[in-house]
């Protein structure tokens, strides 16, 4: 069962939940993948309820998201299990099923290909809507030093080297997952 919101009258608990994170979901055919973010704006442009996430060049997600255009953000409300944001930033949807190894329930959307989950009930269903890519020149020295290091080996799984696209989603639907 869902309860339809209005995200903006949740909009303390989701800016709130985004320092600690919350998952971004994608579904692409058959392939799920949820990704842990900490980075995201909700906000109105165009007169459009908007949630902007921002995505690394190099994740799956990424690709997921330029295929599909679509996507949900999992927001948890109250007792949570924190492992689930934890394994979901530390893995890549290209090689593990997320979902399967946690057990996590997902919940039909209702109108994207990707789902709710139920341990992080609160739910935008989101359509990409914009997207542009970080432009390296434009960041300040000092925040591309520290969110971009030049020295971080490529292989590293916490490797992060690459800048970020911005996909503006059109919140098309908002609930909580009862």
């Amino acid at each position: 069962m869902k309860r339809k919101i209005d995200p903006f009258d949740y909009a303390a608990e989701i800016l709130s939940a985004l320092k600690t994170g919350v998952l971004l979901t994608t579904k692409n055919g058959d392939k799920l993948d949820s990704m842990a973010i900490s980075w995201g704006m909700l906000g109105i442009e165009w007169n459009k309820p908007i949630f902007t996430v921002f995505v690394r060049e190099n994740r799956f997600t990424k690709e997921q998201l330029d295929r599909s255009g679509e996507f949900t953000v999992n927001i948890p409300i109250g007792d949570f299990d924190r492992r689930i944001i934890g394994f979901c930033g530390t893995r890549s949807g290209r090689d593990t099923d997320k979902a399967a190894v946690l057990g996590l329930s997902l919940e039909e959307p209702e109108l994207v290909a990707a789902p709710g989950i139920r341990e992080l009930p609160l739910t935008l269903e989101c359509r990409v809507i914009y997207s542009q890519k970080q432009d390296r020149n434009a960041i300040g020295s000092g925040d591309r030093a520290r969110f971009y290091p030049e020295d971080v080996p490529g292989s590293n799984p916490g490797e992060n080297r690459d800048y970020h696209t911005a996909y503006y989603g059109r919140i098309v639907s908002a609930y909580i997952i009862c």
